[in-house]
């Protein structure tokens, strides 16, 4: 079950700081217009976030994250759009106690529905993280109650215990323990500053073990300086690169993520400079090149050099939390070359996956939201709590 199809697309609107908020904005600035035109292009007057480029089909990827950015944005009319069709469509109008279904498109017979039960776990994670939040920031204990329900059926059938590393989120619920002792698991899926803030909300589920294990998935599948989209785990022998069941090792549409999320989190969250540390080497690459690669192998070689815009979007926070200014400017100059004010995306034609990068990178690069130490969102304008 492969989550991740090579796309391209992307680019910028400013960046006003390496550390900190960004300076307040004039009203008619504080419209997250990238947001919009997203909006407008990817997502169904019935909150289905459509990828053109996949068979229109929809992720509960991406429905989290657009659910993440309304809620960035301030917008709860698309917000309760979104997690009314998620909630209908792929958790059987049940979700909390059910996970949903990560594939949504359309049949061989031509109609449309599940087309995969089986769940993705960073996307239950990120939903789970965004009824918390919203719950929190909008005053509704309706959503705090559904998205604790949901970080404990996650915890519960989602998570297990692996003997020489500890807890771990495992992709989803079936599929990723081909053999006794044999596991696969995708580092990109543990959003660390998520991790932590579910620990602070239950101290007493295994979030906090899992947060603390993060930094060992992120070094083990980048020991050759590249995290890799997935990587195996024999508890009799620690991470190896066969990433069974899946396609050869690589580094790629996946990994990008986790230079992201490690790039945004706070400077006093646990396990940063690890996380950091461990993918060193986009770092280093960037140093010599203006493009992030597309591919990189297991052993670090790279086989494709044009990463889609999109990468340079999520390397954004990356760069600056490292203070890599030289190599943030070339990014930053990249992903400005390709704004298209027909649409207000990035790339032509916009791609899906390229926009949800960027708009992570860029909504975090200029100050419209923030991870706390402990992983609490802190939005532009607000009080941290």
């Amino acid at each position: 079950m492969t989550r991740r199809q090579a796309v391209a697309g992307g680019a910028l609107a400013g960046l006003h700081s390496l550390a900190g908020f960004a300076p307040a904005r004039a009203d008619s600035e504080s419209r997250w217009l990238l947001w919009e035109s997203y909006a407008q292009r990817f997502l169904s007057r019935e909150g289905r976030v459509i990828d053109f480029h996949a068979n229109d089909v929809t992720t509960s990827e991406g429905q989290s994250y657009a659910a993440f950015f309304s809620l960035v944005a301030g917008d709860r009319a698309r917000f309760d759009l979104i997690l009314d069709w998620t909630n209908q469509n792929l958790a059987g109008g049940r979700l909390g106690d059910r996970l949903p279904a990560w594939l949504w498109g359309r049949r061989e017979d031509g109609t449309w529905s599940v087309l995969d039960e089986n769940s993705a776990a960073d996307s239950d994670l990120w939903l789970a993280y965004v009824l918390l939040e919203a719950g929190r920031i909008w005053n509704d204990d309706s959503l705090t109650d559904r998205g604790r329900a949901l970080a404990v059926t996650i915890a519960r059938r989602e998570v297990r215990r692996l003997r020489g590393l500890g807890a771990m989120l495992l992709p989803g619920p079936e599929g990723f323990n081909p053999e006794p002792g044999v596991y696969q698991l995708n580092p990109s899926y543990v959003p660390l500053q998520l991790a932590l803030r579910l620990s602070d909300l239950a101290p007493d589920s295994p979030w906090g073990r899992v947060a603390r294990q993060t930094p060992a998935l992120i070094a083990g599948s980048a020991r050759h300086g590249f995290v890799l989209d997935w990587v195996a785990y024999w508890e009799d022998g620690g991470f190896r690169d066969e990433p069974l069941p899946h396609s050869s090792a690589k580094a790629s549409y996946d990994a990008i993520r986790v230079y992201l999320w490690s790039g945004m989190l706070h400077s006093r969250s646990d396990g940063r400079k690890e996380a950091l540390a461990s993918a060193s080497g986009m770092a280093g690459y960037l140093q010599t090149h203006e493009t992030p690669p597309a591919e990189v192998l297991a052993d670090g070689r790279v086989v494709d050099p044009n990463g889609g815009v999109g990468f340079s979007g999520a390397l954004l926070p990356y760069l600056a939390a490292l203070g890599r200014r030289r190599e943030l400017e070339t990014q930053r100059r990249r992903i400005q070359s390709q704004f298209d004010p027909s649409t207000g995306l990035y790339g032509d034609p916009p791609r899906y996956y390229d926009q949800n990068l960027i708009l992570f990178g860029l909504g975090w690069s200029e100050g419209r939201f923030r991870f706390g130490p402990k992983g609490a969102l802190h939005l532009e304008g607000g009080a941290d709590t």
